[in-house]
């Protein structure tokens, strides 16, 4: 299965930013995931739980929102919304297009836990 090796990769990146930032959990996890990325959404979303279990994300919500697919036309200059099978310029039609998103999947943000670092208490005594 090719989502849970993806998810894995992901899982990966989000330990190492949580470590970064001293986060004891992950709460949240926005992935924006475009239809020709490669990766399907559901599939992915059913090897979350197998690969986060005994992470910092264990319990992390994931959630995944699509990425359009959008083209930037080299005859008009235009930039368009397309469909993954039909990547044409909306404004002339033409076909001299590159696509501009839609085939990534990217990490949009992530909503961490961090301790804190004393009790409150304790840090106004001592001011």
């Amino acid at each position: 299965m090719h989502e849970l090796a993806v998810c894995q990769s992901l899982l990966d990146q989000v330990q190492r930013i949580a470590q970064d930032h001293g986060a004891d959990r992950v709460e949240r996890i926005l992935l924006r995931i475009g239809p020709l990325s490669g990766v399907e959404g559901p599939l992915l979303r059913n090897a979350f739980p197998l690969s986060a279990a005994g992470t910092v994300a264990e319990h992390a919500v994931l959630e995944i929102e699509p990425a359009p697919v959008r083209v930037h036309c080299v005859t008009c200059g235009a930039e368009t919304d397309a469909t993954p099978n039909r990547l044409i310029c909306g404004a002339c039609g033409d076909w001299h297009t590159r696509l501009v998103s839609g085939d990534e999947m990217l990490l949009a943000r992530l909503e961490l836990s961090i301790p804190d670092d004393g009790d409150p208490d304790e840090a106004a005594q001592d001011a």
